[in-house]
């Protein structure tokens, strides 16, 4: 069997093969069958499918490349929480009933998340990549930048041919080697994905219940908290400090309540211990969210907060939740260069944002609240025009 799907995917790899495939560099094709041979893989997959891997330059490219314009908050969750995705969601949510049920009692995580991952991940399955995997993973591990990661994606990949007899011509997705329905790395794929459907094999392409079940087990796996939702939308009152926002300051509802959040239809929050911290997406003047333990979680599946809050709030609206009721985005796009001069001018200034990188994360995010404080702006970590021309100015 291991021999038919070796000789199929060379019959295709060649028959394949376009200018936009280059040969990889000879010392990694033999760099890699050392590390494969350590690594316990068949001597089939040594000999015969590591020395046909061609690079994809485009991947190159891809990997290089940057956004040269950052996304708004609102921007980028009206793009992913569409009215098409709430009402496919839905439906997928009823067409999966009882399964989902099953998942629910054996991971405990809820139907509506598995089905608002796979709906930001491909759209349920409608666009699942068409680069070759194994290509794509060859051609990063022959890249000097992150060689090591990559390398061991492309074994686990080679791997995975070999326990789930995956037909290597079929693997296709990302231009990172992300797969299937739910784009999982080879790593997450070996090391939790499952067979949902009970036919034998762990297939995240062509079953739709071995996506859902293994991101059920994968979410379990990180730390999912059974019976806890993942945040909401809040108010804050009028004389609130924003210094108590971001992922440094989780406070119990109980103590959010006292200091004067409310639901965002005004109600008081429940007196439990369940932690949470506030976010400001758009800054001040945006969305305001109390997020719990969950959201973290998710965070974990991708380190994005607009991700994971997109998450959530598909999440919510595919059970026929409200939508947002702030939809206020002011603000307009920064540039990466500006982020960066941010940044530079942050660490310059005495406020450490980490190494610029272009992105506001939460060291930026952080580091802009200390500089806010100082010249008696409202804190919310938000580089808003009025702090972007302070901070100018400082420097």
């Amino acid at each position: 069997m291991k021999k038919l799907i070796i000789v199929l995917f060379l019959i295709i790899l060649s028959s394949a093969i376009t200018v936009q495939a280059t040969a990889l560099p000879k010392e990694c094709i033999d760099n890699l069958q050392k590390q494969a041979i350590q690594s316990g893989l068949s001597q089939a997959i040594i000999d015969e499918i590591i020395p046909n891997l061609k690079a994809l330059p485009k991947v190159i490219k891809s990997d290089k490349s940057q956004a040269e314009f950052t996304q708004t908050f609102y921007s980028y969750l009206s793009k992913r929480v569409t009215s098409a995705r709430i009402k496919e969601g839905n439906q997928l949510l009823k067409k999966h009933d009882q399964f989902l049920k099953t998942l629910v009692h054996q991971y405990g995580v809820p139907g509506r998340y598995l089905i608002a991952f796979w709906g930001l991940e491909t759209n349920f399955g409608h666009y699942l990549g068409n680069l070759s995997t194994l290509n794509s993973l060859a051609t990063l591990a022959c890249d000097p930048r992150r060689s090591e990661f990559f390398t061991n994606e492309l074994l686990l990949a080679l791997k995975l041919i070999e326990r789930e007899s995956l037909l290597p011509d079929k693997m296709k997705g990302s231009w990172a080697g992300a797969m299937g329905h739910t784009q999982f790395m080879p790593s997450t794929y070996y090391q939790y994905a499952v067979d949902g459907d009970g036919d034998g094999q762990i297939n995240l392409w062509l079953s739709e219940k071995d996506a859902l079940a293994s991101s059920a087990n994968y979410l379990q796996q990180l730390g999912w908290n059974t019976g806890e939702r993942w945040g909401r939308e809040v108010k804050l009152p009028a004389d609130f400090h924003y210094e108590l926002t971001g992922f440094k300051n989780w406070k119990s509802l109980k103590e959010w309540k006292t200091l004067g959040v409310r639901t965002i239809s005004g109600s008081l929050l429940p007196d439990v211990d369940i932690k949470a911290a506030v976010l400001l997406p758009s800054g001040h003047t945006g969305p305001v969210f109390l997020v719990y333990p969950n959201f973290d979680i998710i965070m974990n599946w991708n380190r994005s907060k607009t991700y994971a809050l997109s998450v959530g709030l598909l999440s919510d609206r595919i059970i026929g939740m409200a939508p947002l009721k702030n939809t206020a985005d002011k603000q307009k796009p920064l540039s990466v260069k500006t982020v960066f001069t941010l940044q530079n001018n942050l660490n310059q200034a005495g406020f450490n944002a980490g190494q610029p990188d272009g992105i506001i994360g939460s060291n930026t995010q952080e580091a802009l609240q200390a500089f806010q404080t100082s010249v008696g702006l409202i804190a919310d970590g938000y580089p808003d025009h009025t702090t972007i021309k302070k901070l100018l100015q400082a420097n």
